[in-house]
């Protein structure tokens, strides 16, 4: 069965929220606070979701949440989008649906914004680190802040907006 890209679906969200809790709980030990601000701060952007600008993309494999990714443009603040809740369920882990996933985000936002795009992660994800640096984000800062309260290294990597030279004059 072949993946599917959708946007929201009924259960959606939960799946997302199931996704991470499911890595990050067995992966890193983080608990009930991370997963309550991973609910509240998603409930929050679908909430306020402006189909014309924002994007929350989900991959299926039948009816099976497979992974996700969201861009929040409309919300991103001065620093520009926000890529966030950036997930693949286990059974997907390198075969390649991460970087499609990025892939579309990167280019959802080169399409409508054209701005820089911002996320925040935590040293030690390797795998996504290596699917961040080659799309073109660069780690600009890095420190023992832990606001998901799992004990790491907080870190913040942003892609330059693209730049619009093609060659002529």
């Amino acid at each position: 069965m072949k993946i599917v890209f959708d946007g929201y679906r009924p259960g959606a969200l939960a799946g997302v929220l199931g996704l991470h809790m499911h890595y990050y709980a067995q992966h890193w030990g983080f608990g009930l606070a991370f997963e309550i601000e991973v609910a509240s701060e998603l409930s929050a952007f679908l909430g306020r979701f402006d189909r014309h600008r924002d994007l929350f993309l989900t991959a299926w494999r039948g009816d099976q949440l497979a992974g996700s990714v969201s861009l929040d443009i409309s919300g991103g603040g001065p620093e520009g989008a926000h890529l966030r809740w950036f997930v693949v369920s286990g059974e997907e882990r390198g075969s390649g649906l991460g970087k499609q996933l990025l892939a579309r985000a990167v280019s959802h936002s080169d399409s409508i914004a054209g701005g820089p795009i911002w996320l925040t992660t935590f040293a030690g994800l390797d795998a996504a680190k290596t699917l961040y640096e080659g799309m073109g984000f660069i780690r600009e800062t890095e420190h023992s802040g832990d606001q998901w309260q799992g004990g790491v290294t907080e870190q913040k990597f942003i892609r330059p907006a693209p730049t619009l030279f093609d060659g002529e004059f």
